[in-house]
């Protein structure tokens, strides 16, 4: 081996030891600035560290804050709530309670009005009444009184158009009935048979004197004979007619329906009149008080009586019985209208709370 490549080899390995060295301190170096960088960050990251324990420690309380905040809030939510839920419930109750305080004064006045129109015999309070009422509902301005408001037309619509009688001349006509009354014959009264033909007039003779010189005369003497068979004749007609009319009194055929009718007595007679006469009082009493159920009735029972004890072929009875069946059919068609369809949809109004 020659020498320069003896001693080139310590140089060389001198050089790299030399780097190596360098190297080493190099990486030494920078290990050490790692380090260092380490530290700090690590002192970095314990600081925030630190800083974001307090941070969350302070969030936490924020968050606990909030939370009881909320609570709170939710609280007072609920006590408004509930609050706005009862000042509603105490609005409507409010509106109900005005609403049903007009239905029932509205209810109150036509039944008010009713009586009124029963007493005076006048439909003019209900129609006022009616009337008064379409008025206030319809300032009220409640939608759930239309159905009311309706009915109340239909009601005033009706009561106009209703026919009523004069009770006056009702109360007239009455009164002549209890006149006529003592005239009405009785079916056991005994009375001559009524003829249906025409009556036929007696003939009158008149017996002419006789003077002395028609005695006298023999013509004469037969006209005399003439005259006194002629006399004969209508005096046994006459005397015939007056025996047979006396017969037909006291024997009378006819058909009796009331057996009762001809049990009664005469004494009793007095006093049948004078209760039919009572019972048409009353009637005509009810009537002038408005009260045309019992004068119908109390009507019903006197033409029953008639019907009963009086001779309904005689014409005074038919006549008497004619003016009871129209005063009857005048007093159904004059009765008062009452306001139902209002009534009802009052009651519906009021039910319907």
């Amino acid at each position: 081996m020659p020498p320069s490549s003896g001693g080139l080899l310590p140089k060389l390995a001198l050089g790299l030891a030399l780097l190596a060295a360098g190297a080493s301190a190099t990486l030494w170096l920078q290990l050490q600035a790692v380090r260092k960088e380490l530290a700090r960050r690590s002192s970095d990251t314990g600081t925030l560290v630190t800083e974001a324990r307090e941070q969350s420690a302070r969030a936490e309380s924020l968050v606990q804050d909030l939370q009881v905040r909320l609570g709170v809030a939710e609280v007072r939510l609920s006590e408004v709530s509930l609050q706005r839920s009862q000042l509603d419930e105490l609005m409507l109750t409010v509106s109900r309670t005005r609403d049903d305080s007009l239905v029932q004064d509205l209810e109150s006045t036509l039944r008010l009005a009713q009586q009124q129109a029963q007493l005076t015999g006048s439909v003019q309070p209900l129609i006022s009444a009616l009337q008064s009422a379409d008025q206030r509902i319809a300032r009220a301005a409640q939608p759930r009184l239309n159905p009311v408001q309706r009915a109340i037309a239909r009601d005033i619509e009706r009561i106009q158009a209703a026919a009523l009688v004069d009770l006056p001349a009702l109360a007239g006509r009455l009164d002549e009935l209890i006149g006529q009354l003592d005239e009405l014959p009785l079916l056991n009264a005994v009375a001559p048979a009524q003829s249906n033909g025409p009556e036929v007039p007696a003939v009158a003779v008149k017996a002419e004197p006789v003077t002395p010189a028609q005695q006298a005369a023999p013509a004469a003497g037969a006209s005399a004979w003439q005259r006194l068979q002629s006399w004969w004749f209508d005096w046994s007609a006459r005397a015939w007619a007056n025996l047979s009319a006396r017969g037909s009194e006291l024997v009378r055929v006819h058909r009796v329906d009331q057996p009762e009718a001809m049990l009664l007595a005469p004494d009793q007679e007095f006093f049948l009149r004078e209760n039919t006469k009572l019972k048409l009082l009353n009637a005509r009493l009810a009537l002038l008080a408005r009260q045309l159920g019992t004068a119908s009735a109390d009507l019903r029972a006197v033409e029953a009586t008639l019907q009963r004890y009086f001779d309904g072929q005689a014409k005074p009875t038919q006549l008497a019985l004619e003016t009871l069946q129209g005063l009857q059919r005048d007093l159904r068609l004059n009765q008062l209208p009452d306001p139902d369809d209002a009534l009802a949809a009052l009651a519906a109004a009021a039910g319907g709370r």
